[in-house]
């Protein structure tokens, strides 16, 4: 029997989720608080682009979108390193020439959007839901015009980001875990446009990154030539948003910091005056689901930093683990959404520990030089033992192994590279038999021991 689907939010995850449910029969209608992304005129200046990968991939292929949206995605095989002396320095992500890929999130919202519409699927704009009476699934509107609307749903899901009503709902219930962390950290968005004669004024395949200590900043190809840059900065002390107040103090922090990317940035002290300083928050919450009734889905059940870049394919990946659901056990929902819970709450919790954790990666880790030594021999580990080793990057990016399961390798793949990188120079210690036996041990135990996880 098929049901009355009431999704809150028609951003990424929801409009994927309303299509994935359409095509199994049952009636949705989708409720989203913005006008139309697709005819309204606004600013965004608060994007973080998007980088997908396996995950996200699968998604769109249930959805029937893969094949369009590889047409607009920039493969990035590697880091691009921007060092403070001027040098670049550049790590692949993959042993096997894997990418991610860079993908506008305007333009991906609008063609799911469009699609949901294409396949049945009603979507109401500037609804914005005030709460939810949980127990009864009542949704209480405000509209535009100041009127307020009440609407009673049958299946309800909360797909409307880290502030979710839903998810806010849910906190007034009983026997409801929930927390909320912001970093100390924001984030602003910059340009580098294209060059005069329409060129791209850097490498194209790449993600940039312009590592500093305790900030950084990032950039990732459009498909116009341009590049969307992202500055990650604390709030407050020595460098920070708050020091930067005049034109003169940013101009002369970015010289002195960024001075590669400077020539590149002709709108920079517009941009960063005009775009705004935007928060980075982690929120967590248990249970994810209220009896057959409704659940929460995408960053309102997760919300997570950008570091891993994540957090679309997380969302993603929650469809496709519900779809599977819905597959196997047809309309019995209490079961469906118990199990969704059971499967993808740890996930969920495993990412965000993940995003976090690459944030330090990223910013403190990438320029050390014991550090890009050790993803060098990560890489040649992967090609002399695909079937035993796995870095956890790849793990998380190329392929569909639970993340809870990569992040309980990182310790055994730590142990690992410690014992490696202590016997010395590893691409010449390669060259001795007796090394490469005892290397050949230490990937024995290393395999053994993560044999042991749950990789289903």
């Amino acid at each position: 029997m098929s049901r009355q689907v009431s999704i809150l939010g028609a951003g990424l995850v929801g409009s994927l989720l309303s299509v994935i449910l359409k095509k199994k029969g049952h009636e949705v209608t989708l409720y989203e608080r913005r006008p139309d992304m697709r005819t309204a005129s606004g600013y965004a200046g608060r994007s973080i682009n998007l980088a997908m990968s396996a995950r996200g991939w699968k998604g769109l292929e249930l959805a029937g979108l893969r094949e369009d949206l590889e047409a607009i995605a920039i493969p990035m095989y590697g880091r691009q390193l921007h060092m403070p002396d001027g040098s670049q320095a550049y790590q692949s992500y993959s042993k096997n020439n894997e990418a991610i890929y860079s993908v506008s999130r305007g333009e991906l919202n609008k063609r799911l959007m469009t699609l949901a519409e294409q396949n049945g699927v009603s979507i109401k704009f500037e609804h914005k839901c005030s709460n939810v009476d949980v127990a009864n699934n009542k949704l209480n509107f405000s509209l535009p015009d100041g009127s307020t609307q009440a609407v009673q749903a049958d299946l309800l899901f909360g797909a409307d980001g880290a502030f979710s009503a839903l998810r806010q709902s849910y906190t007034h219930m009983d026997k409801v875990n929930c927390s909320q962390n912001y970093l100390e950290y924001g984030y602003k968005e910059l340009n580098i446009p294209a060059g005069k004669d329409g060129e791209m004024m850097m490498e194209k395949n790449a993600l940039h990154i312009w590592p500093r200590g305790n900030y950084m900043m990032i950039a990732l190809p459009n498909t116009d030539n341009t590049f969307t840059c992202t500055m990650f900065m604390p709030f407050e002390g020595p460098n920070s948003f708050e020091k930067l107040k005049t034109e003169a103090e940013v101009k002369a922090f970015f010289d002195e910091k960024f001075g590669d990317a400077v020539p590149l940035m002709p709108t920079l002290i517009e941009d960063f005056f005009t775009n705004p300083t935007s928060s980075l928050i982690t929120t967590h919450i248990m249970p994810w689901h209220y009896k057959d009734k409704s659940a929460l889905i995408g960053d309102a059940a997760h919300a997570i930093v950008p570091f891993y870049g994540q957090g679309m394919n997380a969302g993603f990946e929650d469809c496709t683990i519900l779809s599977g659901l819905m597959d196997v056990h047809g309309e019995d929902w209490t079961t469906i959404l118990n199990e969704y819970e059971r499967k993808r709450k740890p996930n969920g919790d495993a990412v965000a520990a993940l995003a976090l954790q690459n944030f330090v990666e990223m910013r403190d880790k990438v320029g050390d030089t014991a550090f890009l030594e050790r993803k060098k021999i990560e890489k040649e580990l992967g090609k002399r033992y695909p079937d035993q080793f796995v870095s956890v990057y790849e793990m998380v990016s190329f392929s569909h192994t639970p993340y809870n399961t990569a992040i309980q390798c990182i310790q055994a793949q730590d142990s690992l590279l410690h014992a490696i990188m202590k016997e010395g120079d590893f691409f010449k210690n390669v060259e001795d038999g007796r090394f490469t036996a005892k290397l050949d041990t230490y990937i024995t135990e290393y395999h053994n021991a993560v044999q042991q996880l749950d990789f289903a």
